[in-house]
């Protein structure tokens, strides 16, 4: 799935199911949902399941009850063969990985493991905890080994050392909000107990659905969809949902309420799929949102609206229809091309875009086209994908942006880059127009991408935007530039 300019990644995707029914194996169902996940993340999977029979003997399995099995690549890679049939149990959780914090390696796949006393827990986290450096030193310095580099491990070991001290999960979990800084949703199994948290700012999705005698939470509604459960609502802000004589129980995080709500507005621009609804915001009618609001404040003379695929459809769909010029498809997307590798010339760069993208020369040619994009992060990609336009016989651009121009680092889960890196940290809007070589150039404004998601600004995240974030950031936090080209 392409995103805009250079890739953005944003960290994961979580499921989590527990069934009333011991007889139910639920690992079949966490496969579906991360299936529908999968945009949240192509570079390693990963599922825990709880079996109550304790008997039970695999490659997988340990004497606490748990099966646990992670790997490298989209879930058909990473479950090959009849692994996903070692993975019987009737609770359970399921993850899929961008890297954020860490390298792309088998040892930062979820979810992590650690085994004390007679207690398995295991631990999948979509987001990112700023104040993680800090706290890893912490917890070598208490004689912690980790095995990652991920802050998603530093998660577990906290979880495991306030467990030894209260032998209660809620608890644990409560400490652990007041230890913790940055953006957060969690699934947890403890055994054969789940718990589900997400962050008291709400900053990353989850909700959560039920299907006869399973209660299912995930990232984005469309996990639900696939196995047909029924959606019941989002987590509040700071909810720890749990499961006691099979019915939901929640306990609110005490520093919730004095927590200012900050849902990520990335998630409705372009990392949630379309189909989703999130805080009860349809995606797709958010992006249609942002076309519209782009032709209000730039209409142009065009003959054609096209997207850049896929997460511009709908907003170049939007567009098409507030201005009645025709929509259409310009540029064709490999699907079948998973990430490029870093490459080390221009002319090997060039050739990575167009592995990726390849144009319709006849809906093109001497076409003065309205070209909708998501977002412009670097300007490398954005700069190749004009070249192509033009080498296809464009003879007009107009480039509009459906997210205003990102000025700062995400400290919160999003890939994006260090602020030297930014191009529209570093040039105004003309520069940049000239440095792609487009006719005309259009960002949204803040206040249009406010009101085309209908939530109130004091209640998005909005810190790569206009600098306003909503926590404070550590002095020793450093950005990884995930884009060595």
């Amino acid at each position: 799935m392409i995103y805009g300019d250079c890739d953005l990644k944003d960290k994961c995707g979580i499921v989590g199911i527990h069934s009333k029914d011991s007889s139910i194996d639920v690992s079949s169902s966490i496969y579906y949902g991360l299936h529908a996940l999968q945009h949240r993340g192509q570079e390693s999977a990963g599922m825990a399941t709880f079996n109550s029979d304790n008997t039970k003997e695999g490659t997988n399995g340990d004497e606490n009850g748990l099966n646990h099995h992670c790997g490298m690549g989209l879930l058909i890679d990473a479950f090959k063969g009849d692994i996903i049939n070692e993975l019987d149990g009737e609770v359970g959780i399921g993850h899929v990985r961008y890297s954020t914090t860490g390298q792309s390696k088998f040892e930062n796949s979820q979810p992590f493991v650690t085994t004390f006393n007679d207690f398995t827990i295991a631990i999948a986290h979509n987001g990112d905890i700023i104040n993680s450096g800090k706290l890893r030193r912490e917890l070598i310095s208490e004689g912690v080994e980790f095995t990652s580099d991920t802050d998603s491990e530093i998660l577990c070991h906290l979880i495991k050392r306030e467990f030894l001290k209260t032998s209660d999960m809620i608890e644990t979990l409560e400490n652990l909000s007041h230890i913790i800084m940055g953006s957060y949703s969690l699934v947890i199994l403890v055994n054969g107990d789940l718990y589900a948290i997400r962050d008291p700012a709400a900053m990353k999705p989850l909700a959560i659905a039920q299907k006869d005698d399973i209660f299912m939470v995930a990232s984005e509604t469309v996990a639900f969809d696939v196995i047909g459960a029924k959606f019941i609502r989002d987590f509040e802000p700071g909810e720890i949902i749990y499961f006691d004589n099979n019915k939901i129980n929640s306990h609110k995080i005490s520093k919730a309420d004095k927590t200012k709500n900050s849902h990520c507005m990335f998630e409705y621009v372009y990392f949630a799929r379309p189909d989703s609804t999130i805080d009860g915001k349809n995606v797709y009618q958010v992006r249609l949102n942002i076309g519209r609001a782009l032709f209000d404040k730039f209409p142009v003379d065009a003959d054609v609206v096209m997207p850049v695929p896929d997460s511009s459809i709908p907003a170049a769909i939007g567009y098409s229809r507030a201005s009645g010029i025709p929509y259409g498809e310009g540029l064709i997307k490999n699907r079948y091309v998973g990430r490029t590798f870093i490459m080390p010339t221009q002319e090997e760069r060039e050739l990575a875009v167009k592995l990726k993208m390849n144009p319709l020369v006849s809906e093109l040619e001497g076409k003065k086209i309205v070209l909708i994009d998501d977002s412009i992060v670097r300007g490398t990609t954005s700069e190749s994908l004009i070249e192509i336009l033009k080498e296809a016989g464009a003879k007009e651009i107009h480039l509009m942006i459906g997210c205003p121009p990102v000025i700062a680092p995400c400290y919160y889960g999003v890939a994006m880059a260090s602020k030297d890196e930014l191009i529209a940290a570093n040039n105004s809007v003309e520069e940049i127009r000239e440095k792609l070589g487009v006719d005309s150039l259009g960002y949204i404004s803040i206040e249009d991408l406010v009101d085309s998601i209908g939530i109130p600004a004091e209640e998005l995240c909005l810190g790569c935007i206009n600098e306003d974030y909503p926590t404070e950031i550590p002095s020793d936090l450093e950005v990884e530039s995930y884009y060595k080209f």
